[in-house]
């Protein structure tokens, strides 16, 4: 079967050069359209690619907010399995022990020598869900290394410096003076 070139050649209603010229109009115009399809390819590629990076990188940011909630969460896990087994005992309730939490001061009642520990810094208080819970020095200094914001009082052992012109300087504050 001939082409409709061959035809029109055949029948006399075109000549050769003329059919040449078409052809080759063709042939620049297939080319253009397989340019031009390329590029638009090229562009939903890139396209693709930009929206596949920007899917991984808010999953990336999605997994670092989990673990980091995670990670608080263990946290804190571990600071109540901590004061849970470290916990120490109030004694007989006899001693009012005031002390301050986020301003506002608070009361645990206590025996005499938990006081007195209390005072010396032998134990701190620490918040215990709704409550305070009583814990060795040691105990609470790991705690505050986890977080912050748990130990509501660890009383330090200070050095205390005495001016010469102090007019109280020889009358000693008692350790177990009770506000």
């Amino acid at each position: 079967m001939s082409s409709l070139q061959d035809q029109l050649l055949k029948a006399g209603l075109t000549t050769k050069h003329k059919a040449n010229k078409v052809k080759q109009s063709k042939t620049k115009a297939n080319k253009v359209n397989r340019k031009h399809k390329q590029e638009v390819v090229d562009e939903t590629k890139v396209a693709a690619e930009k929206a596949a990076a920007e899917k991984a990188e808010r999953s990336r940011q999605l997994n670092m907010e989990r673990q980091a909630i995670a990670e608080e969460k263990a946290i804190a896990a571990q600071i109540k399995q901590i004061i849970d087994v470290n916990q120490q005992s109030r004694g007989k309730p006899i001693v009012s022990y005031k002390f301050s939490d986020q301003g506002m001061v608070k009361s645990i009642e206590v025996a005499n020598d938990i006081h007195k520990h209390l005072t010396k810094g032998l134990l701190a208080i620490v918040k215990k869900d709704e409550d305070y819970a009583l814990v060795p020095k040691v105990i609470a200094e790991k705690i505050n290394q986890r977080s912050e914001g748990i130990v509501v009082l660890l009383n330090e052992k200070s050095v205390e410096t005495r001016d010469d012109d102090d007019p109280y300087a020889e009358f000693e504050i008692p350790d177990d003076l009770m506000w």
